[in-house]
């Protein structure tokens, strides 16, 4: 080939090399249309390499992994031909187990749960549900705190408040003023319009029906700060003499150490 008067000469090795490579691209292609289960296949997860059958990645029907792998998917390849999924490596591993044995896993069960929920293996999501830590996490704690109103959008706004107190500073603090009846909140409205009055930043949950304790929900909320990252505690939050008599157990402190 000719470029502004140069030759320019193909290396015949290069030559081989991407007809290796076009041919192994259209084999990979064709695997999938031909529809024999028994074809090995390699796969490329978020840039780990899995070897597998067809048949073990349809073995579910109607799961997204099988639709994925049907005749009529228009599979995503990697450089080398391999079948990319842009899902996280580490943890397919234990679906492909699942899919050939039945084996269930026994470790990251919470990021193994979300990849099994991504490729709808719901045999596998089912089962994952009755183990503890799922269980106790869907179920139980989820169920727990729907029944406090406005619970993540208090916690959004608690992070907000904190952020904004720690300018310049190594800590900054919330006040948290937790009420379970309309009778506490009623007692409680007083020392609320007092703190304001002095710029004091306040969060206020509840009131509600039936349901949580005030130290379960309040071990609930520094559980779900400190699972974003931060580094908080939660203590007792004295007001003045005049009001705590009234409101002995609603108002509590979360202290944030920002550096």
């Amino acid at each position: 080939a000719e470029t502004g008067g140069l030759q320019v000469q193909s290396h015949p090795q290069q030559k081989q090399g991407a007809k290796q490579l076009s041919e192994t691209l259209s084999i990979n292609k064709t695997q999938i249309r031909s529809g024999d289960v028994s074809t090995v296949v390699q796969l490329n997860i978020g840039g780990q390499i899995y070897t597998t059958t067809l048949g073990t990645l349809r073995k579910l029907p109607g799961s997204k992994l099988s639709e994925m792998f049907s005749s009529s998917s228009k599979a995503c390849t990697d450089a080398e031909g391999r079948f990319f999924i842009d899902r996280p490596g580490t943890y397919f591993g234990p679906i492909l187990d699942y899919l050939r044995s039945g084996q269930m896993p026994t470790q990251n069960i919470p990021e193994v749960y979300r990849e099994a929920q991504f490729y709808e293996i719901q045999p596998l999501v089912k089962l994952l549900e009755d183990m503890p830590q799922i269980f106790g996490e869907q179920v139980a704690r989820k169920q727990f705190l729907l029944r406090v109103p406005g619970y993540s959008e208090n916690l959004e706004l608690l992070l907000r408040l904190a952020r904004a107190e720690a300018v310049a500073l190594r800590y900054s603090s919330v006040v948290v003023c937790v009420v379970r009846t309309e009778e506490e909140a009623a007692r409680c409205a007083q020392p609320l319009c007092s703190l304001e009055a002095r710029k004091m930043p306040v969060v206020k949950f509840g009131p509600w029906k039936v349901g949580p304790e005030i130290k379960d929900l309040l071990y609930c909320v520094e559980m779900d700060i400190k699972a974003q990252g931060y580094q908080v505690s939660c203590g007792r939050y004295y007001l003045d003499h005049a009001f705590r008599a009234k409101v002995t157990d609603c108002f509590h402190i979360f202290t944030f150490t920002w550096w």
